[in-house]
């Protein structure tokens, strides 16, 4: 289940959020369509975290089926109030309990997986609810690997309760704990000028082992 406190924390934030404008929009726009090219017309597609569905709306058109899920009640409010494509369904649910309807042929986890309290057990829950050959697409703020100024910025931004709790990840653990899960790594790579955020797409097996 949620940490009630992260929800707390997504829901006090939603609307200010919302109106943030993206720092990178030609990053997003790049890494949205490197997302469309790997989706066919037939997948069925889950979105966990997907927040106030920005990428969820853009995405949906490409697929059969597309299910955006967040733990935040506020910032489904705001993603249910845009204008989405028919087959775009926003669910009330957490990371540990989104695979409802599953399995699916891809899984997209966009700025979550650093924020769950369970990495190992969501990879686990992730690579469990995909189809022989399906991907994880996800892209992950590794902090472990910033500089010590930044980290500070952070930790003091936490503190003050205007940044979330995140898992301090370094872009090898990262790595090592997709691998673990028991997934094939096929691509990575950094969307705009930041490399702590790397973009990474991740396949099951395609026989079931």
């Amino acid at each position: 289940m949620a940490n009630a406190r992260h929800v707390k924390f997504w829901d006090r934030i939603a609307d200010r959020y919302a109106a943030r404008p993206l720092k990178d929009p030609a990053a997003f726009d790049a890494m949205l369509a490197d997302v469309a090219s790997r989706l066919s017309p037939t997948d069925r597609v889950l979105e966990i975290g997907c927040g106030t569905g920005s990428a969820a709306i853009r995405l949906a058109p490409h697929v059969a089926d597309y299910t955006a899920t967040d733990f935040s009640p506020a910032m489904l409010r705001i993603a249910r109030a845009k204008p989405a494509p028919e087959n775009l369904t926003f669910v009330l649910t957490d990371a540990g309990s989104a695979f409802d309807g599953g399995p699916f042929d891809a899984i997209c986890a966009f700025q979550v997986l650093h924020l769950v309290e369970d990495l190992p057990g969501t990879l686990a829950g992730i690579h469990a609810h995909l189809k022989p050959g399906g991907v994880m697409i996800a892209k992950t703020w590794c902090f472990a690997d910033m500089g010590l100024k930044l980290r500070s910025l952070f930790l003091v931004l936490r503190l003050l309760g205007i940044f979330p709790s995140a898992a301090s990840l370094t872009k090898a653990a990262l790595r090592q704990a997709i691998r673990d899960a028991g997934f094939t790594i096929v691509d990575e790579r950094v969307f705009g000028t930041n490399p702590h955020g790397p973009y990474i797409v991740a396949r099951t097996p395609v026989e079931p082992s």
